[in-house]
């Protein structure tokens, strides 16, 4: 179901870029993406943009098995305590994006590289909550690395950028507490 996850989380996509947001190997991701095509659970579009896609009796199965999830590891209070903590470093990333899209430049990479720091608290009392968050903390210092390497599409331009991580965190968090967007 992890697969399933990522897919609801990321969105329609590549094998690759799935594989790549999930952390895992494109055959094995590609083996279970069949099976759960095979099960109706997801679709292929062939295609310059096409990829794969959550079906409806997708969207239905994983809010079934996230909050089986959530429940069985006993952790919704957690979960819902950082996204607490989440929000308002949200509404100040928002706000960082938005700056950098209007002018890019250091200052706004020295305020993106402060708020990681303080999200870092809040990214590993999810972990602990749910392991599955742990990933979110390697794609964001991932993302974090580049743009200081000089690659500042990783801001917000690419589909590993932070703004990207962070939104699909969000999503995660949303759909992990059964709230909608």
């Amino acid at each position: 179901m992890l697969t399933l996850h990522t897919l609801r989380c990321a969105g329609s996509t590549t094998l690759a870029r799935l594989a790549e947001v999930a952390g895992r190997a494109e055959p094995d991701v590609e083996s279970e993406l069949i099976d759960l095509a095979v099960a109706g659970l997801v679709t292929f579009e062939p295609g310059p943009f096409g990829g794969w896609g959550i079906t409806p009796a997708g969207r239905n199965a994983h809010a079934a098995w996230i909050a089986d999830e959530l429940a069985a590891a006993g952790t919704g209070a957690a979960v819902a305590g950082a996204l607490d903590r989440f929000l308002p470093l949200n509404a100040e990333l928002l706000d960082l994006c938005e700056a950098w899209q209007l002018r890019p430049d250091a200052r706004v990479l020295t305020l993106l590289g402060d708020l990681d720091r303080r999200a870092e608290p809040v990214l590993a009392d999810l972990a602990e909550a749910l392991p599955r968050f742990g990933r979110y903390r390697v794609r964001l210092a991932e993302a974090l690395v580049r743009v200081r390497a000089g690659e500042t599409r990783y801001v917000t331009d690419d589909m590993a950028s932070y703004h990207v991580v962070w939104f699909q965190l969000h999503e995660d968090l949303l759909l992990t507490l059964g709230i909608p967007r």
